[in-house]
């Protein structure tokens, strides 16, 4: 109830119902919550998107120092699998073409991560988490990068190679499975170039990124 209060407070502040400093505190805290979950406005650029959404900047800084990967890499990725929308399934199974009866794969979420992988995920890290949360999501797809390093060798940086063990899986892409599959290799470059891209913006914003001391303040205490 107090969750649900809060975000409409905070929509009352982004609409300027609530001015002045108890309307910008709304604003910040809930840049810093999981109030909002509509995609970036501005998806093919790093900066804009850390600037819109404060929460995804903090979160994706806490992991990079955790797994030392850096945040274009798996974003490159979360923008190729859902197009940074929380709430993303697969096309929709239909009986007689006309009767929805569920989806074609459990994928799910911002990782696009399958009912299965995600399970493995919570039981090897120990966590509990959400596919339509995104740091959840993001912690899941630097813990895929990493095991992808260590299973099949490939560079945390290489983000065309990481994108077609993700696709296809650690087993998938030791039989070179994506071999066959030239719409794929095509996609897992695109994706490749994106994350040079988003580490070019990245690398020219970073300074101006980090906040203040009370946005600095409330990421530290939620």
């Amino acid at each position: 109830m107090f969750y649900r209060l809060f975000c409409h407070l905070k929509k009352l502040a982004a609409d300027r119902v609530l001015l002045g400093q108890v309307g910008g505190l709304l604003l910040l805290l809930g840049s810093l919550t999981a109030c909002a979950t509509s995609p970036p406005a501005h998806p093919g650029n790093l900066c804009d998107i850390y600037r819109e959404k404060r929460g995804w900047y903090h979160a994706a800084m806490r992991q990079e120092r955790k797994w030392n990967i850096p945040s274009s890499v798996p974003m490159a990725m979360m923008y190729q699998e859902s197009g940074f929308r929380s709430n993303v399934h697969t096309r929709r199974r239909y009986i007689l073409w006309v009767i929805p009866w569920g989806y074609i794969t459990t994928a799910y979420g911002y990782p696009q991560a399958k009912d299965e992988v995600w399970s493995d995920y919570e039981k090897k890290t120990g966590r509990s988490g959400r596919r339509d949360n995104y740091a959840d999501a993001l912690d899941f797809m630097n813990w895929y990068i990493t095991n992808t390093k260590k299973i099949n060798g490939v560079p945390v940086r290489n983000a065309t190679n990481q994108y077609l063990a993700y696709h296809e899986g650690w087993g998938g892409y030791k039989r070179r499975s994506y071999a066959s599959k030239g719409w794929l290799v095509k996609v897992a470059r695109k994706v490749g170039s994106r994350a040079s891209t988003y580490q070019r913006q990245f690398n020219g914003c970073k300074q101006s990124l980090k906040g203040g001391f009370w946005e600095n303040l409330l990421n530290f205490l939620f």
